[in-house]
C-alpha cells in the first residue's frame, strides 16, 4: 500500500506548482526514479488528477490542466475551459485540438464502445458516472500484456499482485473478461517459482524495480480473483483458459497451506500496509483463507480432487486459527491484539469469505475506531503507526463489505462519500486529506475498482463467494 516517497513532510504546494514537475507522458515500459520507503506520518499533495490516452500510451492530467477542465463523457479526452478539448494521440504527445477533432472523436467512439460491451453500475446518474470514469480509468492504467500500474506517477508506476486482483474482479463483474483474463496471466508469468510474488514488478514484466519485502497476502488475492474470473466467464470458454491459469494457483495454495503453523496461522511479515509485524496479522490471514476457498473449488472444476480435499483441510485449520486467536478481539491486526484495529477485518467479509458470527459487530466497531473527522477512515489505528489522511481503498473495504452483507444503507452512506471526495475530474483519489481534498495520486486503481464492485451490489446482484 506505501509508494514510494521522500521520507519527509510535504507542504500542500499550489496547483500551478505541482504541474511543474509532473512528467506529463510516461510511455510504457519507462519508470521514474525510486528512493526509501515514505514515512507513515507523510502528507503530499495530489500529484496527479487525471489521465488522458490510450492502451499504449497514457499521459497523466496535472491538477493545473484540470482546473475548470471536464472529461468528454464516455471518453478519456479531456474538455478545456475555453472549449477546446485535449488528447492524446496513438504513440504521440498531448495536443489541444478544436472540439469535434476527428482523431479525438475516434478515441472517443472506441472507448464508448468497450463501454457498451459490458455493463456500469450504479443506481443513479451520479453513481453511473463515477463507475465510467473508473472503468475507464482501470482500462488505461491496464497495460498491454496485463499489468496493472497502481496509478501514472513514479513510484506507483509498477503493478502490484493485490491491486492487480481487484481490477481484474472489477473487470470481470463488469464483463470485460478478455482484461480480467489478460491481467490474471501477466499475474502467472510473474509469479515467482516457490509460488509466491514480489511486493511489485516493473509494467514490461522484467521483474522487481528494488527490494521491497514481498507480501504472502497475494497468494490469497489472485486466487481469489481467478475464481471471481471464472464465474463470471461463459461456460464454454472458461475450462481450457483455467486450466492454462491452474498451474499459478496450485503453485499459491501449495505455498499459503505450507506456510500455516501448528495454530493454523500464517507467519508474521508484512501485510497489504507494506509494514511488518512481528506476529501474525489479519490483513494476511484473511485473503490466504479467500485464496484457499477458491483454489480448493477450482481444483474441483479442474479434474484436481487431490489438491481440492488438501486446500480444504488448510482452510479449516486456517478458519479454525482465525476463530480462536482473532474473534475473540474482534480481528485486530495483530493476533497479539497489541497493534490496534484494521480495516483488513473487511477481508473476513463476503465477497471474499463467508462471515462468522459476531463479523457484523466487529466491522461496526472498527469503522467507529478508524473513522476521522472528514469522513474518511484511515488504515488502523496501530499506536505505533499514526496516519494524518483517511485513505479511498480502506473506506471502500467498509462500502464493499456492507454491500456484501445486506448493510446497503451503511453501503450507500460509504459510497456516497467516496463520490463526493472525488477529484473536479470525477477520479478516485489515494488519500483524501483532512480538509476533505484529494492528497497523492489521482485516479488510484484501487480506489476505483472497491467502490465498482460495491456499485455492483448495490444494484442488487451480490457477487459470489468461494465455497467453503
Amino acid at each position: 500500500m506505501s509508494r514510494e516517497r521522500p521520507c519527509r513532510t510535504v507542504r500542500r504546494l499550489p496547483a500551478a506548482l505541482v504541474a511543474v514537475s509532473l512528467p506529463v507522458v510516461i510511455e510504457f515500459g519507462t519508470v521514474a526514479a525510486t528512493g526509501p520507503p515514505p514515512a507513515l506520518a507523510d502528507q503530499s499533495p495530489a500529484y496527479t488528477a487525471g489521465l488522458i490516452g490510450t492502451r499504449r500510451t497514457t499521459a497523466a492530467v496535472s491538477p493545473a490542466e484540470a482546473d475548470g477542465a471536464s472529461y468528454v463523457p464516455g471518453g478519456n479526452v479531456l474538455r478545456l475551459p475555453d472549449g477546446r478539448w485535449r488528447y492524446l494521440p496513438e504513440g504521440g504527445q498531448p495536443v489541444t485540438v478544436p472540439a469535434g477533432d476527428q482523431g479525438a472523436e475516434a478515441q472517443i467512439a472506441e472507448s464508448r464502445a468497450w463501454l457498451a460491451a459490458g455493463t456500469i453500475p450504479g443506481r443513479t446518474p451520479e453513481e453511473r458516472s463515477a463507475a465510467e470514469r473508473a472503468l475507464l480509468s482501470m482500462r488505461l492504467l491496464t497495460r498491454p500484456g496485463g499489468a496493472v500500474a497502481a496509478a501514472w506517477y513514479g513510484a506507483w508506476e509498477y503493478s502490484w499482485p493485490r491491486d492487480s486482483s481487484f481490477v481484474a474482479a472489477a473487470l470481470a463483474r463488469t464483463g470485460h473478461l478478455a482484461e480480467a483474463h489478460e491481467i490474471l496471466g501477466y499475474n502467472a508469468r510473474t509469479q515467482r517459482p516457490d509460488g509466491t510474488w514480489d511486493a511489485r514488478t516493473k509494467l514490461d514484466g522484467s521483474g522487481p524495480p528494488d527490494a521491497r519485502p514481498w507480501q504472502l497476502d497475494a497468494d490469497g488475492w489472485v486466487p481469489w480473483a481467478v475464481w471471481q474470473w471464472y464465474r463470471a466467464a461463459p461456460r464454454r470458454e472458461r475450462g481450457p483458459q483455467l486450466e492454462a491459469l491452474y498451474p499459478m494457483v496450485r503453485k499459491a495454495a501449495a505455498y499459503a497451506a505450507a506456510s500455516l503453523d501448528d495454530r493454523g496461522l500464517p507467519p508474521a511479515g508484512p501485510d497489504y500496509w507494506e509494514v511488518a509485524t512481528t506476529t501474525p496479522n489479519i490483513g494476511t490471514a484473511a485473503p490466504l483463507l479467500a485464496g484457499l476457498h477458491a483454489s480448493a473449488d477450482l481444483a474441483r472444476h479442474n479434474g484436481h480432487p487431490e489438491d481440492a480435499r488438501t486446500w480444504d483441510r488448510a482452510a479449516r485449520r486456517l478458519a479454525a486459527g482465525i476463530e480462536r486467536y482473532f474473534a475473540p478481539l474482534g480481528y485486530p491486526r495483530t493476533v497479539d491484539g497489541a497493534h490496534g484495529r484494521d480495516s483488513a477485518v473487511t477481508f473476513m467479509a463476503p465477497p471474499f469469505n463467508h462471515a462468522p458470527a459476531h463479523l457484523a459487530a466487529a466491522i461496526d466497531d472498527t469503522y467507529k475506531a478508524l473513522l476521522q473527522p472528514n469522513g474518511g477512515v484511515v488504515p488502523g489505528d496501530d499506536p505505533d503507526h499514526q496516519w494524518p489522511t483517511a485513505w479511498g481503498p480502506e473506506t471502500a473495504f467498509f462500502a464493499l463489505a456492507w454491500s456484501s452483507t445486506g448493510e446497503r444503507k451503511k453501503a450507500g452512506r460509504v459510497v456516497g462519500w467516496l463520490l463526493d471526495h472525488r477529484d473536479t475530474l470525477g477520479e478516485f483519489p489515494e488519500k483524501i486529506d483532512m480538509t476533505g481534498a484529494p492528497a497523492s495520486v489521482v485516479p488510484l486503481v484501487w480506489t476505483g475498482a472497491i467502490t465498482v464492485l460495491a456499485l455492483s451490489q448495490l444494484d442488487g446482484d451480490r457477487m459470489p463467494v468461494p465455497p467453503a
